[in-house]
């Protein structure tokens, strides 16, 4: 029996906007005094530290796609899961160190012999489920197995299945015949504390894939397949005791979960209530009228509610301008003509004018300029020098290319406001040199896998330029750099990342390098040799401004996923 009485209702309900008012709630809520700090003080501080207990925290978001931590991949969700998932090892909660890894269920963040194809972990005592089970290797095993099960769950990161099975042997626990369905081979559990990973090459990086979500343990005698969305088995502090259309998603403490097996969360709510399908001009008004405490989107605030903060100190004391990691970028597909040329790329790289393209975007506030492959959030990247444009190098570059006149290419864009106001731009400034460009704007929902999301697709399409943003899901140089640069990770299907269709020899061995090196100066040699290439073009980095509610206390902005992270917030005990 589960220790908490249940209302699973099918994950479509998240997906809903609720009809309850967005500034409803609790009026005694609303009248308690602001503990929100100064600007930006959760960015690297922490807002008004408490270690109070007791009360609802209250998070409000747009949709859900699965309560199922194999299933999500939505960065908003992975934070709410931070409550009632655990993994061997997660990220930091301490200020200005949240892109860092600590141990969680394990011992420590991992061992490996050999450079980073075998991992071994020690689980830490204590741990236990909802159901007061302990947590074994076993259950990790499980879980992340059940990853490999394409067939019945959608959805939800892939990065186990090509580290762990790149050939695709194992289709999962369902159609597994060994006992307790744990037969995949690469995933040893040699007891119960112990558990031992085989990566199908070295990555330094696998233990930021440990961090996510997808690698948390699921009980197999719990494990009802596609369903378990509906009522998935707590490892955490909180547990969902219902999911319902008009009060949201509700976790109530877990009374199995102790402080003492686990150090990262601090779980100081007695109730944690999320209210989604909300749009962003209803969570800013939630969060302004203090019936929120946190959105959990990480999407930042509406321009309306930007301005109401430049006006009024009281509520610009509770913004942090966050710049996230999503680099917008332009990129020259070297498949194309006449992009199959170095110099035409180096004239069209030439000619960018950034501060254009940050107005484009919105001003400072919205977006800053970047020259460079590599984000912000990470440390120890090349310098970036943030050149003006240079229409006299254009031209130079132009005629090297053979078309001193310019040329005419078609550039991709995602039908979108601000992706076609930033095409707009860059068209006016490439005309400047001769360049004519044709915008071709294409459904936004399908831009990254049917729209240009194949080498066919761009190469039918006869894009020359391709509009595009890119952030990583782990916070690594090798996450960022490889998708976007590698030659080796082109697919011809759709979800290829490598927009710019580059497969240079030197770069690839640049990247071998960095892996074995694991050296923060290493890649930062592979994102200048890829940038010399002019295939891909970065532009500017987002920002996004996120709002603290009125009572939230210990507010972390969780860089990996922008929103204030929910491990350690509290209410103030209110």
């Amino acid at each position: 029996m589960r220790p908490h009485p249940r209302r699973a209702l099918p994950a479509l309900l998240l997906l809903v906007a609720l009809v309850a008012g967005c500034t409803g709630g609790d009026p005694a809520d609303t009248a308690l005094p602001t503990a929100s700090g100064a600007p930006d003080g959760g960015v690297d501080g922490l807002r008004a530290p408490s270690e109070a207990t007791g009360g609802t925290l209250r998070l409000v978001t747009a949709q859900v796609d699965s309560l199922d931590p194999q299933r999500s991949y939505l960065p908003a969700v992975w934070n709410l899961m931070r409550l009632y998932t655990r993994t061997l090892v997660t990220y930091s909660s301490e200020p200005g160190s949240t892109e860092q890894l600590v141990p969680d269920l394990a011992t420590d963040l991992g061992t490996t012999p050999d450079g980073g194809r075998t991992w071994t972990f020690t689980l830490r005592p204590g741990a236990t489920f909802e159901t007061g089970r302990p947590i074994t290797s076993r259950d990790i095993k499980y879980g992340i197995e059940r990853s490999f099960a394409v067939d019945v769950l959608r959805g939800g990161p892939n990065f186990v299945l090509d580290l762990l099975d790149p050939e695709s042997l194992y289709a999962g626990p369902y159609q597994d015949e060994t006992p307790d369905r744990l037969g995949l081979t690469t995933i040893a559990t040699p007891d119960d504390a112990t558990i031992t990973f085989t990566l199908s090459r070295a990555d330094p990086d696998f233990p930021f894939v440990l961090a996510l979500p997808s690698s948390g343990p699921v009980p197999a005698e719990a494990d009802t397949g596609a369903a378990y969305q509906d009522d998935p088995v707590s490892s955490g502090p909180y547990a969902i005791t219902s999911v319902d259309p008009v009060a949201g998603i509700v976790l109530d403490r877990n009374p199995a979960w102790t402080a003492d097996s686990d150090p990262v969360r601090t779980a100081l709510p007695d109730q944690v209530v999320v209210r989604t399908g909300l749009t962003g001009l209803d969570r800013d008004q939630a969060l302004l009228a203090g019936s929120a405490d946190a959105d959990l989107s990480g999407t930042g605030v509406q321009d309306a509610t930007t301005a109401r903060a430049d006006a009024d100190d009281a509520i610009a004391d509770r913004v942090d301008d966050v710049t996230t990691g999503a680099v917008r970028l332009l990129a020259l597909p070297t498949t194309v003509a006449p992009m199959t040329s170095p110099d035409c790329r180096a004239a069209v790289a030439a000619v960018v004018d950034r501060t254009g393209v940050q107005e484009a975007l919105g001003g400072a506030g919205a977006a800053v300029r970047t020259s460079v492959l590599w984000p912000r959030s990470l440390p120890g990247g090349p310098e970036d020098p943030d050149p003006a444009a240079d229409l006299d190098a254009a031209r130079g570059s132009l005629a090297a290319c053979g078309s001193p006149d310019g040329f005419a290419t078609r550039m991709a864009v995602p039908d979108a406001p601000v992706s076609r106001a930033v095409a707009e731009r860059l068209v006016a400034q490439f005309a400047q040199v001769g360049i004519q460009v044709t915008v071709v704007p294409l459904d936004p929902t399908t831009y990254y896998t049917t729209g240009v999301g194949s080498p066919q697709a761009i190469t039918d399409g006869g894009y020359g330029m391709v509009l595009a943003t890119w952030t990583s899901d782990l916070p690594t140089p090798a996450s960022f750099l490889v998708p976007l640069v590698d030659g080796r990770s082109i697919t011809q299907v759709a979800g290829n990342h490598n927009l710019g269709l580059l497969a240079d020899p030197a770069v690839d061995a640049l990247v071998d390098t960095a892996v074995g090196a694991g050296d923060v100066a290493a890649w930062a040699a592979v994102a200048d040799a890829a940038l010399a290439t002019h295939a891909v073009v970065p532009l500017a980095e987002n920002r996004v401004q996120l709002l603290a509610g009125q009572r939230l206390h210990n507010g972390v902005v969780m860089l990996p996923w922008t929103g204030y992270d929910v491990a350690t917030a509290g209410v103030g005990g209110g």
